[in-house]
């Protein structure tokens, strides 16, 4: 909504105008590069400077270099600049930004809700920020930004914010916001996107069951989506689609946001969410064909609990193929994670002993939900089998005892092919205290042809970005996957929309971002040099790939597998 069109509250929350003095709100945006910035992370520095961009804007190379002055005059001083971009493709952008002179990050606003909930109505129209606080301090041309971050440096009054006609740049058009319906459009978008976890017994932390509780938690909402904390996805759109997506469409956030900031109006018809009659299956799949009892566990109240690995002999006495599976936690709170792999005993390793053949039986990490193998694969689980459990355990200030389950779904025949994967990850990693963005690697060379279905990364508290990259024989590389906003709460395996062929030869790098400074809410330490370790409190760099080998034309056992989930539970 334009400032000038923001319908006042009808129900007592606060307006969402921005003047100077007004607070300025939380939000995060990716940059032209990719990058992901989150506006409340920079609260160790006195002021930020946001200025509109605009692509076709004649006015804008002028802008730019007055705005350049302006940052090398005062990054040193640990003035922080961006751009904002609500006009123009990302594409468009990067493409641009040398010809223009762009020095700094330009946070791509594709919806348009961070550019007008900011007021900025035109092109080179600048904004400084004084962080004690987050108020507005000033607004004006890029030519008034010196005196404006001078007086929030000094703890002094900021000169008088310049009116809209002093800014030359281009007026930017930004998405009108017709009136929007609570029963046709507002409670039908929920009940696609967010009930199935926000309800009695999903993982949600509230249950979305009418318009009064979606009223009460309307500014939250607001503040999850312009933080992209919800929906958790974190895939950056520029690179792969993914089958499971869970994001919104960005005509869906400005409706959703549009709708909270005209004051959650109710409007007349039914309720949706109050009527809303869905069953909540206990497994995602059904019944499932076997259900094997993870061995309970008795998790303090306090203090650290090593990994666990319970183990459970198959109790079928002949050779299935997995199709899905699932696990049923027992106590979510608890439970962080579970890997779960089976090893077949070989009479040749000695009584009691068991070989190295073995495979994978997926895993329980939060967010997850069942896992349905890809069409005509599976993983084949032989009679005498036994599955091996890795638990890991966080007490949460109340003793309890976990019950998890594993829930397994058979093929009726063997299928086709036997579903493979691999590993890369460097447990020599060595994250520097303090280090605000330290980057490592690991890489491997494919020795066979592949088709690609899912990839998944994998960090700790202190990881903030992960990509896999594939440099292809010919001397070209693509970005298969790119997730510049890890969320530890959130380990999401990212399914291809379509299965990727990867040629023999070619190399798959796998890169991790740590933020091992005091600016990461979630460090548990920074003045640490942080290594490689199973705990939370240390890091991993680990991303799984999972795959088929294109040269297998029958199912012929389960090793491919093995290596995959072996690795994964670290032993």
């Amino acid at each position: 909504m334009r400032r000038a069109a923001i319908v006042p509250f009808l129900l007592g929350l606060p307006a969402w105008t921005l003047d100077v003095q007004h607070r300025v709100d939380n939000f995060e945006l990716l940059d032209h590069a990719g990058t992901a910035h989150e506006l409340y992370y920079l609260s160790d520095m006195p002021a930020v400077v946001v200025m509109a961009h605009g692509n076709g804007c004649p006015t804008q190379p002028a802008a730019i270099e007055a705005f350049n002055a302006a940052r090398d005059a005062y990054e040193d001083r640990g003035v922080a600049f961006l751009m904002l971009n609500s006009s123009d493709a990302r594409a468009e952008v990067a493409a641009r930004a040398g010809d223009l002179g762009v020095g700094s990050p330009v946070l791509v606003d594709d919806t348009g809700i961070v550019g007008a909930s900011l007021g900025l109505d035109r092109a080179g129209e600048a904004l400084v920020v004084d962080t004690r606080g987050w108020r507005l301090a000033w607004r004006g041309t890029p030519a008034g930004v010196a005196a404006a971050i001078d007086a929030v440096l000094a703890g002094t009054e900021a000169p008088a914010a310049e009116t809209v006609a002093a800014v030359a740049g281009c007026e930017i058009a930004h998405p009108e916001t017709a009136p929007v319906s609570y029963s046709d459009t507002i409670a039908p978008l929920l009940a696609d996107n967010c009930v199935t976890c926000h309800r009695e017994g999903g993982i949600g932390p509230w249950s979305m069951t009418d318009y009064n509780m979606i009223r009460g938690f309307s500014p939250m909402i607001r503040e999850v989506i312009r933080t992209r904390r919800m929906p958790p996805w974190h895939a950056d759109p520029a690179y792969g689609h993914f089958q499971n997506d869970r994001s919104l469409e960005p005509e869906e956030i400005r409706a959703l946001v549009g709708w909270i900031e005209a004051g959650s109006p109710r409007g007349d018809g039914p309720d949706p969410l109050a009527e809303l009659d869905r069953e909540w299956p206990t497994w995602g799949l059904g019944e499932p064909d076997l259900v094997i009892d993870i061995p309970p566990y008795d998790v303090p109240a306090s203090g650290v609990v090593e990994y666990q690995f319970p183990r459970v002999v198959n109790p079928l006495d002949r050779d299935v193929w997995i199709r899905a599976t699932e696990i049923l936690p027992g106590d979510r709170q608890a439970l962080h994670h579970v890997i779960t792999r089976f090893i077949v005993p070989r009479p040749e390793s000695g009584e009691g002993g068991f070989g190295r053949r073995g495979g994978g039986l997926g895993g329980y990490v939060p967010g997850s939900v069942v896992r349905e193998y890809p069409e005509d694969t599976g993983t084949l689980l032989p009679a005498g089998a036994r599955i091996v459990f890795q638990m890991h355990y966080t007490p949460y200030g109340k003793a309890t005892t976990d019950r998890s389950k594993l829930g397994l779904y058979f093929h009726d025949e063997p299928p086709k092919h036997q579903l493979g994967g691999t590993v890369l990850m460097n447990t020599k990693i060595r994250i520097p205290p303090h280090a605000r963005a330290h980057t490592e690697s690991q890489s491997q060379v494919l020795d066979r042809d592949v088709l690609v279905y899912s990839m998944l990364p994998h960090s700790h508290y202190r990881g903030i970005a992960s990509d896999f990259v594939a440099h292809y024989p010919d001397g070209t590389s693509e970005v298969l996957l790119s997730v510049p906003s890890y969320d530890f709460n959130w380990q999401t395996s990212y399914i291809l929309r379509d299965p990727k062929v990867l040629p023999a030869g070619t190399r798959i790098v796998h890169t991790t971002t740590w933020d091992n400074s005091a600016q990461n809410p979630a460090n548990p330490d920074p003045s640490r040099e942080v290594p490689w370790g199973r705990q939370s409190w240390d890091e991993m760099l680990f991303g799984s790939i999972s795959f088929r080998y294109l040269d297998e034309d029958e199912t012929d056992g389960s090793e491919g597998f093995a290596q995959f989930q072996g690795s994964s539970a670290g032993e």
